[in-house]
């Protein structure tokens, strides 16, 4: 892959962080500044009434006390406005990186699609999204805060004392060196924490997938099994990332910061003893060495996660620019010659040819079926037509254009496909049947009504949820709302993959029927359903055979022919 796409996909997705949200992030930083200087206030506070006490001032003790009283209300309110802004910018930022990582995921093509595991999208967008939440955006914010009270205090010091600024200043170099030394570490268990959170999500989705599965061979022993060892594997990887950063906080916080307090309270208690101060000064000094640790101590840590966090950005880069397909020509959404299979082999695995040899003409308009046993590679002859995969031999020609140079997108525009496994979304119906895109109310109504689903939406409502992919739905009404997809998308071209296998014989017949008698569509069958009724209306039947086309033509013809065809046609009509 490209670097210059990576880092042009890492560019978009850090961007859309700041996109429209820059004034909410400039209001922060300066919420955050206010917060700091507060800080600085009430230093020069507690030195101050210390120094009242030792001169015995009890009126000065007064107007300080008021002056503390509204100093608090203050910071209170300035602290409260800084962490709203704050959370407003985290949501907006978070909302539009998501928002642009999924768009970007969902321009990839079916080829480049089927080559990954989803699993790792979904832990991307779940897992991901929340350490850069908080090791991304909300340490970035308390970075900022800690770096403007580090200087602050210095420049505090300074004002007091050169000797203790700069005592101070090299007291700071320990606990930094020491988080450089391991901050490398902590970068690397992260993004060990990403790669054991996706393969524990994958494990999950393959699990619950399967449940029917699993309950039907009482295998709930052994998928508890699998799930302890994935469970216990991410576990221990948190574990580890743990420990490197309470190391890390450990060493640069507590050893090192507690260098820098004592260095600079004893050398301040000296100066005072000399002179050179008083007593609140050390006070100052000394609850001002408080905004130098903790920036110290934190902020090599805060970088390290930082940096940890902006690889899963990284990581969110390249999963968005592996398999990309460069943009190829463009299809008109029209078929006016012919689809054209010539010499087609293909195989998911070496020396495991699916499809062997296969060449075949699909003329506009016209109606085909593809027959056979099952195993015999029907199913993958659809996915190769719409371009699910591009490492085939031999050539697809769509009106004399190789597919493997036509853009994805055009393709899609010139094809749907109806598959027996559909998914539905947890809508209403006529939002799954119009995937959520707007259309003439005429055109879903016709569609819906031809596909059988009128009385379904009379029957249960117009406002009823199919639930989480269907399951307030049996399989043929599911398969309905699939056909009606097609019927309302009318593209040129249409690939039914036992579209109607779960529907009864009846309305499968009278859908099929339907959608032979619409003009200009070039339809493309697979079936293992072979009523004579349909096979007759189709112009061309192809008949495979173990990955071959073992004979084609009109069913007469193949009946005549008294080969496999009839043997297939046979027994299924016995």
């Amino acid at each position: 892959m490209p670097q210059t796409d990576k880092k042009a996909a890492r560019r978009e997705l850090t961007r859309a962080i700041y996109r429209n949200n820059h004034l909410r992030f400039f209001i922060t930083v300066l919420l955050l500044a206010a917060d700091a200087a507060a800080g600085m206030v009430g230093s020069w506070f507690l030195g101050q009434v210390l120094d009242t006490i030792t001169a015995g001032n009890m009126s000065r003790l007064l107007r300080l006390s008021i002056g503390v009283v509204v100093f608090v209300l203050a910071m209170t309110l300035i602290s409260s406005i800084q962490y709203r802004c704050k959370s407003r910018f985290i949501q907006r930022g978070l909302t539009r990186y998501k928002e642009t990582a999924f768009h970007r995921i969902s321009q990839k093509s079916i080829a480049a699609f089927t080559r990954e595991n989803s699993a790792t999208y979904i832990s991307v967008l779940t897992n991901d999204t929340g350490s850069i939440e908080e090791n991304y955006l909300n340490r970035t914010l308390l970075l900022v805060f800690h770096c403007i009270s580090f200087l602050a205090a210095l420049c505090m010091m300074l004002y007091y004392s050169w000797q203790v600024t700069l005592l101070a200043l090299v007291l700071s170099m320990l606990p930094i060196l020491v988080s450089v030394a391991m901050g490398k570490e902590l970068v690397i268990r992260e993004e060990a924490l990403s790669d054991g959170n996706g393969r524990f999500v994958a494990q999950i989705k393959d699990l619950l997938s399967g449940f029917s599965v699993v309950k039907s061979f009482r295998a709930e022993a052994e998928a508890t099994q699998l799930f302890q060892k994935a469970n216990q594997d991410v576990e221990k990887v948190k574990f580890s990332r743990r420990w490197m950063e309470a190391l890390v906080t450990v060493m640069t916080g507590n050893l090192c910061g507690s260098l820098v307090q004592f260095g600079l309270f004893l050398f301040s208690a000296y100066l005072a003893i000399r002179g050179h101060m008083t007593a609140g000064t050390v006070l100052i000094i000394t609850n001002l060495a408080n905004y130098l640790i903790q920036p110290i101590s934190v902020v090599p840590q805060y970088l390290a996660s930082r940096k940890a966090a902006s690889g899963l950005i990284d990581k969110l880069a390249d999963l968005i620019c592996r398999n990309a397909e460069t943009s190829g020509e463009a299809l008109e959404p029209v078929l006016h010659d012919a689809i054209e299979l010539d010499h087609v082999n293909f195989s998911y695995e070496p020396e495991k040819p699916v499809l062997r040899d296969i060449s075949a003409r699909f003329e506009a308009g016209r109606s085909y079926a593809v027959v056979g046993g099952s195993g015999c590679g029907k199913s993958t002859l659809l996915n190769l037509l719409l371009g699910s995969f591009r490492d085939y031999g031999g050539e697809i020609r769509f009106d004399g254009k190789e597919l493997r140079g036509v853009a994805p997108e055009s393709l899609y525009d010139l094809m749907c496909i109806m598959q027996q496994n559909v998914f539905i979304f947890d809508s209403d119906i006529r939002s799954n049947v119009t995937m959520f895109r707007d259309f003439p109310d005429e055109a879903v109504d016709r569609a819906m009504d031809m596909a059988g689903l009128t009385a379904l939406v009379r029957e249960k409502g117009p406002g009823y949820r199919c639930g989480e992919n269907g399951a307030g739905l049996s399989g043929g009404e599911k398969q309905r709302i699939a056909i009606a997809r097609c019927l309302l998308r009318r593209t040129p071209v249409l690939l039914m993959d036992e579209a109607t296998a779960a529907l009864d014989a009846k309305t499968s017949f009278e859908v099929t029927d339907a959608m032979l008698n619409i003009d200009g569509l070039t339809r493309i069958m697979v079936t293992h359903r072979l009523e004579e009724g349909i096979l007759r209306r189709c112009d061309q039947i192809l008949v495979l055979r173990q990955g071959t086309v073992c004979s084609q033509g009109t069913f007469d013809q193949l009946m005549e022919e008294k080969g496999y065809f009839y043997s297939l046609y046979t027994i299924a009509n016995s």
